[in-house]
């Protein structure tokens, strides 16, 4: 939507999710190390290597055989894809609600996550953009540096809370900030994406932006 370099976001967005299966486990075991709960780094990664990479993998393999037919029924594989993390979503926040969590959360208490996680969102952006403008990025390049750089992946988030976290109750609590971080920044993007292609696409025209 914006004009940006399409390949690197691509690459951007497989890179990190393999450098989220690696980082991730031992950032967690730290704190869960403190909390004294226990943590196996083997079962972990061996399922985050499951559940993460391995379809990665498979879906590079798969592409040859089975790319056209994907492409073909985008929208309802992805529709599919979407209602599989929602449904995660609903058995997670459905369990909190069911040992009362989220009695201990007060609108007060929601709204101080909001804006940390708006605030989260607006540091990343300009940091993005300002160290792309340094680097002499272009146009395209500064447009996925700011918008990949800020992308927390929802289906990710839940697959790494599920594994690290199994069923614990507080679950659903763990993956708020998360699902309001993802919402924020659905909206936020697709506001700024449009935007800068229309003035994009009027520079390439010849023609002055709005």
């Amino acid at each position: 939507m914006a004009k940006g370099n399409i390949p690197a976001a691509i690459f951007n967005a497989s890179i990190s999710g393999i450098i989220g299966v690696l980082l991730t486990p031992l950032w967690m075991g730290l704190f869960v190390k403190n909390a004294q709960t226990e943590f196996d780094f083997a079962d972990i990664y061996l399922q985050l290597i499951v559940q993460i990479i391995l379809p990665v993998l498979l879906g590079v393999v798969l592409q040859r055989l089975w790319g056209e037919y994907a492409q073909k029924y985008g929208k309802q594989l992805t529709l599919f894809d979407k209602s599989v993390i929602l449904l995660i979503i609903y058995k997670s926040f459905a369990r909190s609600f069911d040992y009362n969590i989220f009695n201990a959360i007060s609108f007060l208490d929601l709204l101080i996550v909001f804006i940390a996680v708006l605030a989260l969102f607006v540091i990343l952006y300009v940091l993005t953009g300002f160290l792309a403008k340094k680097l002499k990025f272009n146009t395209e390049d500064q447009i996925t540096a700011q918008f990949c750089g800020t992308k927390k992946s929802l289906v990710h988030g839940t697959v790494f809370a599920k594994i690290i976290f199994g069923n614990a109750a507080t679950i659903g609590i763990i993956l708020l900030p998360l699902m309001l971080f993802h919402a924020l920044q659905l909206l936020v993007i697709s506001v700024l994406a449009s935007k800068m292609g229309d003035k994009n696409q009027a520079i390439k025209d010849g023609s002055p932006s709005s």
